[in-house]
């Protein structure tokens, strides 16, 4: 849980909700069960491994069946939001250097917004204690 006792948000960004919303019932059921265990700081039930290829925090939720391997790239808890960068199949044991990319390029709009948002919130406080 966050300092408030709140379950953290989810941010999916680009079309990972939607890639998601297309895996196979068995596979969204244990990734849904797996993010809202993030969401309230518990341990993860599934297969994860950090992912320091694509950046700091960022960690790869893993689920198989008989036909291709899914994968989940998330952020790890900032300022009470977890960021689901990236959701995809793979066939090989390789991640592809576009799925990589992609979840990259996510990541540096995500720290963009963070360091926007804080730049906000301390131009805000400045200003009003005038």
């Amino acid at each position: 849980m966050s300092k408030t006792g709140n379950a953290a948000e989810l941010d999916f960004r680009g079309d990972s909700k939607d890639v998601l919303s297309s895996f196979p019932d068995d596979v969204k059921a244990t990734f849904g069960f797996n993010l809202r265990r993030l969401q309230n700081g518990e341990r993860l039930f599934c297969e994860f491994r950090p992912m320091p290829s694509v950046g700091s925090g960022v960690f790869e939720l893993k689920d198989q069946d008989e036909r291709t391997w899914y994968r989940l790239l998330y952020l790890t808890r900032a300022l009470d939001v977890i960021y689901v960068l990236h959701c995809f199949e793979k066939d090989t044991n390789r991640t592809s250097r576009q799925d990589l990319d992609t979840a990259k390029t996510r990541l540096k709009e995500v720290h963009a917004e963070i360091r926007e948002n804080k730049a906000q919130s301390r131009k805000g406080t400045r200003h009003g204690s005038h």
